[in-house]
């Protein structure tokens, strides 16, 4: 059967001098910017499109807040007293921020806030008395505290969390214990229950790392990616895609690049995710590997494609053409017009 992404580009007419674009390990590199003034709209575009996703002050102090009155009920009956630290940016008493939140790849409109909330060693022990059911017992522990702070909002366990839903998003509560060596005893209600190591730290200096090796573009792509994945209903982990867009950029001949060059940035990164379908990532730390199927790889391909069109109508200073093609990936967020 052939690759449809290897017609495609088979087809693709080169509009630079020389020489022709070519395939490499399965990605579009396209030749030298010609000296010609093309491109006019591509860093304002980007730019206000990143502008557009990072969450503003008041998203993130709503988040704080929520956090901040969630961990302080938790405190209250599994330490006797309240948190002592309050505020945006200030750390919360036996918690801190994982996720998107933790490892600031968060996307307005905010998504769920996930808490690590740490428990003491007494509780653990309390539970691994339990003949069975020790790890959904525990998360039925942590919902009866809370429930007494939020008698009227909803809330329930959920393999690994107490979700927490204030309506406007969701507190997602990991109850925890550390071990000796750093890592962290997290809840796996599935399967009869277990209890699960996870080193969230290695997952944050991951993203760091990239990051900061590749001029600060990794962590805008994951915003990108992200809301292209909402966007179009792309059946994948935001979790996988972070560590697909790490895997990328870190090896992009843009990874240096500005804002310039984010329309080639996005549409060379579908096609790398396409050919990853049915491959896996491995989890920073604990080495876990995740499967990643392939239920999303038409909408990879799909908006590689448009991905491609985008970008000729951008070299061709196509503004609004260029507009139409990158909100049918990314929606209203990138703007059409500038």
């Amino acid at each position: 059967m052939s690759n449809p992404l290897a017609t495609l580009l088979a087809g693709i007419s080169s509009p630079y001098p020389n020489p022709s674009p070519t395939l490499l390990g399965g990605l579009y590199i396209a030749p030298l910017v010609p000296a010609a003034p093309m491109w006019i709209a591509v860093t304002r575009r980007f730019r206000q499109f990143h502008d557009n996703l990072t969450l503003t002050p008041l998203q993130q102090l709503d988040g704080s807040t929520k956090r901040a009155g969630v961990v302080s009920a938790l405190n209250r009956i599994y330490y006797g007293n309240g948190s002592t630290y309050y505020g945006s940016n200030a750390a919360i008493d036996h918690s801190f921020l994982v996720g998107s939140w933790g490892k600031n790849t968060a996307v307005r409109p905010p998504r769920d806030v996930d808490v690590y909330f740490l428990l003491p060693a007494a509780v653990y022990h309390r539970f691994q008395a339990y003949a069975q059911g020790r790890q959904s017992a525990l998360l039925q522990d942590i919902k009866d505290v809370l429930a007494v702070t939020y008698p009227n909002t909803a809330m329930r366990g959920d393999g690994q969390v107490v979700i927490v839903n204030f309506g406007s998003y969701c507190v997602e509560i990991v109850p925890a214990f550390e071990t000796t060596n750093g890592d962290y005893l997290i809840c796996d209600t599935n399967a009869g229950g277990r209890w699960k190591t996870t080193t969230p730290w290695a997952e944050v200096v991951h993203i760091d790392t990239v990051d900061a090796a590749c001029a600060q573009n990794l962590r805008p792509l994951i915003r990108m990616a992200k809301t292209w994945q909402a966007t179009c209903s792309v059946p994948i982990k935001s979790f996988c895609l972070e560590l697909l867009a790490a895997e990328f950029i870190a090896q992009s001949p843009w990874r240096l690049k500005d804002w310039f060059y984010f329309d080639w940035i996005t549409r060379d990164f579908f096609a790398y995710l396409y050919n990853r379908a049915n491959g896996a990532v491995v989890v920073p730390g604990t080495l876990e590997v995740i499967q990643l199927g392939s239920e999303w790889q038409s909408r990879a391909l799909s908006a590689y494609q448009r991905a491609v069109k985008a970008c000729d109508h951008e070299r061709d200073n196509q503004v609004a053409a260029a507009g139409d093609e990158w909100q049918k990936i990314f929606g209203c967020d990138i703007p059409r017009v500038l």
